[in-house]
């Protein structure tokens, strides 16, 4: 893959449903439009802080696997295989599942027998019940037309997946452009089709509406129906949850270096022109939902208008103010935007994923024979078709199981930790291997990365305060791949791990 198939995947699998929908949540909880404003721009500074600093790492250990290795590498094999495995347990799997799923839910705007509650094989529904801050269950078992769309489109993908990189890689560049397109038409739509009484809501007179609510004095509620209140960063962190989560996956074009042209050029270029340009599309986005609909709204109004952004329609605000713009055929014009979004998003991270596990395998601390490459090869070599596959089973009982979403709420905070850790050992790596080549360096260094880091710590520090039900749970299913790893370790060599290291890293 050259510079442009590597910008498509960290382009694609950044773009999925979340950008057309978190803002409505993030702005109940702010009650302000510069706020509003203000939580994008910090997700972006940290992603795109995030991806310079992961340049640096990804230009030194050109190889397959990505964040996994630099984490082994900067910290030790513990700290990559709990990387890999809940990026395998939840991560990759479980985000590939909603998006399938989503993909058939919005599929049904056009098709109406496809719906989550149109089931062809009910097992039975899970009660909930609470075991400290978690709340299990309370999800449906079985197979309904939405989930068997996912599962199909899950399949097909991971077949042409299998036929190489290049095939993989094409398929993506042609649904990262096509979702790109739309997103800048949304934009667009916003620039063109503004409603006025929007723009007064939102702005008014010399944007004195803009700022209203967001002053350092002002207090926040923190939890939904609560009744603590809380400053100005504190609130801009918590609801850090929807949106640096909507611009995440940016790291996955790391897992496939091994399969790039050039990557100690490509890699850092297309970490930093993909995750620029999204993240601009994001902001502009919001620019634009604060010009067709008021940010306040009522839950109960009959109008799209009278709902808002608060309140629009199951939180589709993206949806809302396409119908604003195109009355009678906007909510088919996003629907068909968001299926070309989550099919290639889908694609992007299936093609990634498999080669973290793939990493894993020749580490010895995965089943050995996902480490194995198909004997079809491509100008990066073979494909790890069995690695595709193991990833593809376990995404496709997710479907069915209906747990990706509950799980994907509990690993956000260790996603975070994640970051954080690697970022880390960007400074671990220059004290401990000041030799080592880096054709690129990371821009801002140490300023910058330790800017990331202490921005992110706060976000967890605030999020394990007030958000326990998106953390504890995290850790935990973090933790509970220690003792994993030990048998993984165990049935593994120290020399099958010591060549693999060599091999993976190439220093």
């Amino acid at each position: 893959m050259g510079l442009f198939s590597a910008t498509a995947i960290v382009m694609g699998s950044m773009i999925g449903s979340g950008i057309f929908i978190v803002s409505a949540d993030m702005s109940r909880l702010l009650g302000s439009p510069a706020l509003l404003i203000a939580a994008w721009l910090v997700t972006a500074v940290m992603t795109i802080i995030g991806a310079l600093s992961y340049g640096e790492l990804a230009a030194m250990m050109p190889k397959a696997g990505g964040q996994y290795v630099y984490l082994r590498e900067a910290l030790g094999p513990l700290w990559g295989f709990l990387y890999g495995w809940t990026l395998f347990l939840v991560i990759q799997t479980g985000t590939i599942a909603a998006v399938g799923v989503a993909f058939g839910k919005f599929l049904g705007v056009f098709f109406p027998s496809v719906s989550a509650h149109h089931w062809l094989w009910h097992i039975g529904h899970v009660p909930a019940w609470h075991v400290g801050p978690m709340v299990l269950g309370n999800m449906d078992l079985g197979l309904n037309t939405a989930n068997l769309v996912a599962i199909v489109v899950i399949v097909f993908l991971t077949v042409l997946n299998t036929r190489g990189v290049k095939m993989g890689a094409a398929v993506q560049n042609l649904f990262t452009s096509a979702k790109v397109l739309a997103l800048a038409a949304v934009v667009l739509v916003g620039i063109v089709v503004r409603d006025p009484a929007a723009v007064a809501a939102n702005f008014g007179t010399g944007w004195h509406n803009f700022w209203a609510g967001a002053g350092w004095h002002t207090l926040h509620v923190a939890q939904m129906g609560g009744r603590e209140y809380v400053g100005l960063l504190t609130i801009v962190a918590i609801v850090q949850v929807g949106s640096l989560f909507s611009a995440d996956a940016w790291n996955n074009v790391t897992f496939t270096a091994g399969e790039i042209r050039n990557p100690k050029r490509n890699l850092p270029l297309s970490l930093a022109i993909g995750t620029g340009v999204v993240l601009l599309l994001y902001v502009l986005c919001n620019f634009v939902y604060l010009s067709v609909l008021p940010l306040a709204g009522d839950p109960h109004a009959a109008t799209i208008a009278g709902r808002g952004i608060q309140f629009a329609a199951e939180d589709r605000v993206a949806t809302a103010v396409m119908e604003r713009a195109f009355t009678g055929y906007g909510a088919k014009l996003m629907a068909a935007a968001i299926l070309i979004s989550t099919f290639g998003c889908a694609n992007g991270m299936l093609l990634a994923g498999a080669r973290v596990y793939y990493a894993m395998s020749r580490d010895g601390l995965f089943f050995k024979s996902v480490g194995r490459l198909s004997e079809r090869a491509g100008s990066g070599g073979g494909t790890p078709v069995n690695s595709l596959w193991v990833q593809c089973v376990w995404t496709c009982l997710l479907c069915i199981s209906g747990s990706y979403g509950q799980l994907l709420d509990y690993v956000i905070f260790a996603v975070l930790i994640f970051y954080i850790l690697t970022i880390a050992g960007l400074f671990v790596l220059r004290r401990t291997r000041p030799e080592a080549a880096r054709p690129y360096c990371a821009f801002g260094y140490p300023f910058l990365p330790g800017l990331y880091i202490v921005m992110a710590v706060w976000i967890c520090v605030v999020l394990l305060r007030y958000k326990p039900q998106y953390t504890w749970p995290g850790l935990i299913i973090v933790l509970l791949g220690v003792p994993v790893y030990l048998v993984w370790k165990r049935q593994g060599t120290a020399a099958t791990m010591d060549a693999a290291r060599a091999e993976t890293t190439g220093i």
